[in-house]
């Protein structure tokens, strides 16, 4: 049945996805690569994951608070691939056919990090997964936000509007957890270099803003992006 499934269509828009661990600054660098674009008179729109279209926000609820221990790992990465296709149908794809610029806070590489690398899903499960929900499709760029576990778990505890909304669940994993998912995610750009753009997350906001930048500039035309 794998071979089967339908193989989405490319797109004229760019799908650029943020990645990293908890506390990387995801949110606030996709905020300012997002003004940076629409500064140069591109058509940018922003969303996340889990979640991004009306019922995979429902499916995030689930997935990002409660404890730790609420979902076995094949369980939740279900739940994660049936978001991400709603998420894809309903808003990604649709932006990118009208050539619109989609800056998305986690993908499918989260997925393959946290459950597959950190919690021990199958790879090949996972890609099967992918392949049965999303075709062939990958971002046309991640660019990868790094910073030591501690650094970034550290950053969340000032995080007011997800501990007041409850989003902590994954934040409570273990401090072992959390370092199985910053060297799995520089495996995965190791092992995917032509897509992974690495920054280092310790500087600064404008410093990290910057590198974000040029990595953007390095890979598309921006002139000819408009």
């Amino acid at each position: 049945m794998v071979d089967q499934a339908p193989v989405l269509g490319r797109r004229p828009g760019r799908f650029l996805t943020f990645e990293g661990g908890e506390g990387a600054g995801k949110s606030t660098q996709i905020k300012l690569l997002a003004q940076s674009l629409r500064d140069r008179g591109i058509d940018v729109i922003t969303t996340r994951e889990p979640g991004g279209s009306e019922e995979a926000e429902n499916i995030r609820a689930l997935l990002v608070t409660g404890e730790p221990g609420r979902w076995d790992p094949i369980s939740e990465t279900l739940l994660l691939y049936a978001a991400r296709r709603d998420h894809w149908l309903r808003l990604i794809q649709p932006a990118l056919d009208e050539g619109k610029w989609v800056l998305c806070d986690r993908f499918a590489d989260s997925t393959r990090v946290y459950q597959g690398i950190g919690k021990g899903v199958d790879e090949e499960l996972i890609e099967e997964l992918h392949y049965l929900s999303l075709g062939n499709v990958e971002p046309d760029l991640t660019l990868l936000l790094d910073l030591p576990a501690e650094t970034g778990l550290s950053r969340t505890r000032v995080r007011e509007d997800e501990t007041a909304s409850g989003e902590t669940r994954f934040e409570m994993m273990a401090l072992d957890f959390h370092r199985s998912l910053r060297a799995g995610f520089a495996s995965l750009a190791h092992r995917h270099p032509d897509r992974f753009a690495t920054i280092d997350a310790t500087q600064g906001v404008a410093d990290v803003a910057a590198a974000v930048l040029d990595r953007v500039r390095e890979r598309f035309s921006l002139d000819d992006a408009v």
